[in-house]
């Protein structure tokens, strides 16, 4: 596996950074020749996840903590882990949110798990179809 099959990006949990997150995906996608289909439904399914991360992960802490973004291609199959050290999932009452990130990050992947992380936070790990021309 080179390199390229890889990405990984660490950025602070503030709204303007979902561009740059997007934008290193797209970037991603591209080198890879992935395909549009799914290619939209991977960007528009990691940029769900780190919304989720910037609106939820870290309310009421002074400063933002970190989303963290991992995507390895291997084969025909696509793995995305977006994760957080954060309070943890849990419902809110208070949400700022329509409360369909996870339904539509579900519908877009073929296999979607959702986990604490060591210490505090959540990971959502993504996995998506490619197909063989990817």
């Amino acid at each position: 596996m080179s390199d390229s099959d890889r990405l990984s990006v660490t950025l602070p949990s503030a709204p303007g950074n979902l561009p740059l997150v997007r934008h290193a995906i797209r970037g991603f996608l591209d080198a890879s020749d992935v395909a549009d289909p799914p290619a939209g439904e991977v960007l528009l399914a990691v940029t769900e996840a780190c919304a989720n991360v910037v609106q939820h992960a870290y309310l009421g802490d002074p400063e933002p903590g970190a989303i963290e973004l991992e995507a390895e291609l291997s084969g025909n199959q696509l793995v995305i882990s977006v994760r957080d050290h954060g309070h943890g999932f849990a419902p809110r009452l208070d949400s700022p949110g329509a409360g369909l990130g996870l339904p539509v990050i579900a519908s877009l992947t073929d296999r979607l798990e959702i986990r604490p992380t060591p210490g505090s936070g959540t990971e959502i790990m993504m996995a998506f179809a490619l197909n063989e021309a990817a």
